[in-house]
């Protein structure tokens, strides 16, 4: 069997994943993703399944496939947003991924963007290398409130951290868990605009769908709270990114901090780069050895088990 691999977390990182894939005899090549449209209708015909990571499964990519030898889809990491699943479901390719493996991760990354934030670490280190000693003054995040948009796995590891940290916590989800949030004090609100109005801080840990897409854009920052911090470390297209820039330049948003980019690797010469207040990691949040091992560990079950579901031989 051909197997083709994208995930550069996977390729990156050593572990019990590597060896897991390597006893199977499969013909493995390692493509560094993400891969584009055009790059995968080049190759995908040439392999039985993939191990992928946030590459471009469109439609004509996923008929391609299917043309040629391509029969499953194992996806490293938890987001489907990328593949055409509707495509896939017409087309009889099975789709896996790896539901509830980078939730502490995340949620960690989470509070490591919005502490280097409030307490300076990026000037503070900056200024230090630099031979000068300049102490600014920071911020508490104690008493204050954050807005969970989405109280999925992620979102309640989150809330957990939020309550040691003494943060009044709101959320709003599709789907509310009322028990957990009776649990750990935290008040669903109804809409996401109520949310918004009372966030100093808030934490985007939805899936990205068309009634998720831009749910923070031109239009409504108005109904943000001024001042707030936004924390996105789940999909890039949750935002409008000239929004975050007109709310950045008129005082509404007084940080974002993101993990995730609409085009990622980086442009060149982004328009954030020119705010100080936006802090941007590259797609690291779930990056972590342990996160890396399980979802390596999981991408390889999957994939195993969608072979013997359809008999791939």
């Amino acid at each position: 069997m051909k197997i083709l691999l994208t995930s550069t977390s996977f390729q990156d990182t050593p572990g019990g994943h590597h060896r897991l894939l390597a006893n199977q005899g499969f013909e493995v090549t390692n493509l560094r993703g993400p891969l584009t449209e055009d790059v995968l209708l080049d190759v995908i015909g040439d392999y039985d399944a993939v191990i992928c990571g946030d590459d471009d499964f469109t439609r004509k990519v996923i008929q391609k496939g299917v043309s040629g030898r391509l029969r499953a889809i194992s996806k490293y990491g938890i987001g489907l947003d990328k593949i055409d699943l509707k495509a896939a479901e017409e087309l009889n390719i099975p789709v896996s991924n790896c539901v509830g493996v980078n939730q502490n991760a995340v949620a960690e990354h989470v509070f490591s963007l919005l502490l280097t934030y409030v307490k300076n670490i990026i000037p503070e280190n900056n200024y230090l290398k630099q031979q000068k000693w300049v102490r600014l003054i920071g911020n508490e995040i104690h008493g204050k409130a954050i807005g969970i948009a989405g109280l999925g796995s992620i979102g309640k590891e989150i809330a957990l951290r939020a309550s040691a940290f003494g943060l009044k916590i709101y959320a709003f989800d599709k789907f509310a868990d009322q028990i957990f949030a009776d649990k750990f004090g935290i008040i669903y609100c109804k809409t996401i605009e109520e949310l918004f109005s009372k966030s100093d801080i808030i934490s985007l840990n939805l899936s990205l769908n068309s009634e998720t897409k831009h749910i923070i854009n031109a239009s409504n920052l108005a109904q943000l709270k001024r001042e707030v911090i936004i924390i996105n470390t789940a999909r890039a297209g949750l935002i409008e990114e000239s929004a975050i820039i007109k709310g950045i330049e008129s005082g509404v948003i007084k940080a974002y901090l993101t993990d995730v980019l609409d085009e990622e690797p980086m442009v060149k010469d982004h328009p954030f780069l020119k705010y100080d207040n936006i802090i941007i990691t590259p797609h690291i949040g779930s990056r972590t050895y342990e996160s890396v091992v399980r979802q390596g560990t999981m991408a390889v079950e999957n994939l195993l088990s969608l072979i013997n579901k359809k008999s791939i031989v």
